[in-house]
C-alpha cells in the first residue's frame, strides 16, 4: 500500500510541476506580449507561418525583404516613415519572440500531456479539461494572427475587439491552468459559509472583466489622455452626453476613449470594494488558515494594482509602469483563481488508478 501510494504521489506532483510551469510559461508570454503592445512592435511581421516563422532573419537580404514587407503597411507610412533598418530589427525581435514563446507554450502542454495519457496517469474528468485547455490554446494562436491582421490594411494599430478577446482569453487559459494545477495539490477541503466561496468566484470574474477592461484602455489608447485622478474631464461622472454621444449606443463602451476609461475606472473601484468586504467577511468569520491567507494576499494584491493602475494613467503609460501593471494583473489573477479553488466544496480524486487502490482523495479538474 505504501508503495501505491508513493507511486500516487509522484504521480501527481509531476501532473501539478507540469501544469505550473504552463502557467509560468503563459505568464512570460503574455508579459512580454504586453511590451509587444507597448512598443508598438506587433505588426513588425506581416506574415502568419506557425512553422517556419520560428526561423528568423539571419542574412542582410533575409532582413531587408522582412523590413519591405513592413514598409507596405499604414502603420510604417504613417507612424514610423524613415525608420531604420536597425529600429526594425528591435520591434521585430519583440513580436518574433512572443510568437516563439506562444509556439513554446503548445508543445510544452501537449508532448507530456501525451505522454500522461499513454501511461494512464490521467483519467476523464481532468483529460476533458486538458483537451478543452489545449482547444482554447489553439483558437488563442488564431486569433492572436486575426488581431495581427486587424492592423495591416486601412488600421495604423490592431482592432481593440481583436486585441481585447485575444488578451481575455490568453487569462482565461492562465486562471484555468492555475486553478486545474491547484485541484490536483493534495489538500483536505476548507469548510467556510457558502457566501464567502461564492464571494471568492466574483472576485474572479471582476479581475477577468478588469483585465478585459484595460485591455480596451491600450487597444483605444485611452491610458494617454485624461490622465487626471480622481477627477476625470474634469468631473468625478462625466456628462452623459459625452459618455454616449456614439451611435448605436453599445460603440461608446468600446470605441469611445472616454467611456473606455471611465468603465475601466468604476470597475477598478467596484474590485477594490468588493476585495476589501471578501476579505473582511473572512477575517470575521475564519479564525485562520489558507481562507484567510489567500483573502488578505488578494486584498493586498488589488489594492497594490489599483494604486500602481493610478500611477500608470497620471504618468501617461510609460513602458516602466505600464508593463508591471499588467504583469501584476497576471499575478492577481493567479491568487484569486488559487483563492477560488480552494474554497471550493470539496476536494477529490484524479485518477482511476489510485482510487482504485485506496490512496487519499485529491484534487479534480472542477
Amino acid at each position: 500500500m505504501t508503495s501505491v501510494a508513493s507511486s500516487f504521489e509522484i504521480r501527481r506532483r509531476a501532473i501539478r510541476l507540469w501544469l505550473l510551469a504552463i502557467a509560468t510559461l503563459i505568464f512570460v508570454t503574455v508579459s512580454v506580449g504586453g511590451a509587444t503592445r507597448l512598443t508598438e512592435s506587433g505588426l513588425s511581421i506581416v506574415e502568419w507561418k506557425p512553422v517556419t516563422g520560428v526561423i528568423p532573419p539571419f542574412d542582410a537580404a533575409a532582413w531587408q525583404t522582412e523590413f519591405d514587407k513592413y514598409k507596405a503597411i499604414p502603420q510604417y507610412r504613417e507612424r514610423h516613415p524613415g525608420m531604420s533598418l536597425d529600429e526594425f530589427k528591435t520591434i521585430y525581435w519583440w513580436e518574433w519572440t512572443h510568437r516563439l514563446l506562444a509556439r513554446l507554450i503548445g508543445g510544452v502542454f501537449l508532448v507530456p500531456f501525451l505522454w500522461f495519457l499513454w501511461r494512464g496517469w490521467i483519467d476523464p474528468p481532468l483529460r476533458t479539461r486538458l483537451w478543452t485547455i489545449f482547444a482554447l490554446g489553439a483558437a488563442l494562436g488564431v486569433v492572436g494572427w486575426l488581431m495581427v491582421a486587424s492592423g495591416l490594411s486601412e488600421r495604423i494599430r490592431v482592432s481593440q475587439y481583436w486585441l481585447a478577446f485575444h488578451l481575455t482569453l490568453a487569462c482565461l487559459i492562465f486562471a484555468a491552468i492555475v486553478w486545474t494545477a491547484e485541484a490536483v495539490a493534495p489538500r483536505a477541503a476548507i469548510v467556510v459559509p457558502r457566501r464567502i466561496r461564492v464571494g471568492a468566484l466574483v472576485v474572479l470574474v471582476l479581475i477577468l472583466v478588469q483585465i478585459y477592461l484595460g485591455a480596451l484602455v491600450s487597444g483605444t489608447r485611452a491610458g494617454l489622455i485624461y490622465n487626471t485622478w480622481p477627477l476625470i474631464d474634469g468631473a468625478l461622472v462625466p456628462e452623459p452626453a459625452r459618455l454616449f454621444f456614439d451611435v448605436p449606443l453599445w460603440r461608446n463602451f468600446f470605441e469611445n476613449t472616454l467611456t473606455v476609461q471611465f468603465d475601466h475606472r468604476m470597475v477598478a473601484y467596484a474590485l477594490e470594494f468588493f476585495v476589501l468586504l471578501h476579505a473582511v467577511d473572512v477575517v470575521r468569520t475564519v479564525r485562520g488558515g489558507a481562507a484567510l491567507t489567500g483573502a488578505l494576499a488578494l486584498a493586498s494584491g488589488v489594492t497594490l494594482q489599483v494604486t500602481l493602475g493610478i500611477a500608470t494613467l497620471v504618468h501617461q503609460a510609460p513602458l516602466a509602469l505600464a508593463l508591471p501593471h499588467q504583469a501584476l494583473a497576471l499575478a492577481v489573477l493567479a491568487i484569486a483563481a488559487v483563492h477560488a479553488r480552494r474554497l471550493a466544496r470539496e476536494h477529490t480524486e484524479v485518477g482511476a488508478a489510485a482510487r482504485d487502490a485506496g490512496t487519499p482523495r485529491w484534487g479534480r479538474a472542477t
